[in-house]
């Protein structure tokens, strides 16, 4: 295992309370944007985060990979989804894309097992 994306997505809990705390109207603001974005219309939620997973590996966000391939899990993504998704990020950020797409597929990997043995 490369990284460990469920610690990382948790060990970013107690620095983003920080930030909310530190700066709550701009918190605010962002989560009423990430809310409206991520609302189901011409797009499913399950779409759109494949959408922000891609774009995570495009720019190179780990953190954002974390919380994405994550969400990609709750919402129902396939590993070919991923696959998939994975394809579009290389072809749109090229080489550097390729190194954080086996991440995000890693990051998958981990949330939908941990997912799998929750249900156990």
């Amino acid at each position: 295992m490369h990284k460990n994306w469920p610690e990382i997505a948790a060990g970013l809990a107690a620095p983003l309370k920080e930030l909310r705390g530190g700066t709550p109207e701009v918190m605010k603001s962002f989560s009423a944007l990430a809310r409206a974005a991520l609302e189901a219309r011409a797009l499913d939620s399950k779409t759109k985060e494949l959408v922000a997973l891609g774009i995570s590996v495009a720019t190179r966000c780990d953190a954002c990979i974390a919380f994405h391939a994550e969400a990609a899990v709750r919402q129902g993504a396939t590993r070919d989804e991923i696959m998939e998704t994975m394809g579009m990020a290389i072809y749109m950020g090229a080489g550097p894309s390729v190194m954080y797409a086996a991440q995000a597929v890693e990051a998958y990997d981990q949330f939908a097992a941990r997912a799998r043995n929750a249900t156990v």
